[in-house]
């Protein structure tokens, strides 16, 4: 929603009807419009280097199913296009707040890094995010570019 308020062309993708229905019903009490997809990340095919801009927002995947998503959002990223992953770090099992529960769905900032063959990488890092209470999540944060040939 933020993006497309900015006048980005917009893609979300999810498996939930119900979740998609409620974004609908969003962009249009925003007035913008975004192109709404139901399908399963890891059944999608987006167009190859048909995106400025993938964001993957905390998809928690098992390790397998993680890496498949990864392959088709770096083939997904235009030259000069940016490729952000943002989900819950592992350390946040032990020292942060909610989340997943499961470790093998969680991730960090390097092991995501390492499985974006042929972007570069401009930020890999951990990041403490506050939500009240002192209480934090902490997030992997990851950003990547597919260099203009």
């Amino acid at each position: 929603m933020w993006l497309a308020l900015r006048g980005w062309r917009v893609t979300g993708v999810d498996f939930s009807s119900v979740g998609l229905e409620r974004a609908r019903a969003r962009a249009r009490g925003h007035g913008v419009d975004v192109d709404w997809v139901l399908e399963d990340l890891l059944e999608w095919r987006p167009g190859a280097a048909s995106f400025d801009l993938v964001m993957l927002v905390f998809i928690h995947l098992t390790p397998g199913d993680r890496g498949a998503v990864h392959r088709m959002a770096v083939q997904a990223v235009a030259p000069g296009g940016t490729l952000l992953v943002v989900g819950h770090d592992r350390s946040n099992l032990v020292q942060g707040t909610g989340g997943p529960q499961d470790p093998e769905v969680l991730f960090t900032a390097a092991e995501i890094a390492s499985e974006l063959p042929g972007l570069t990488i401009e930020r890999a890092e951990t990041v403490r995010r506050p939500i009240g209470d002192e209480r934090y999540r902490i997030d992997a944060v990851v950003r990547a570019v597919r260099p203009v040939s």
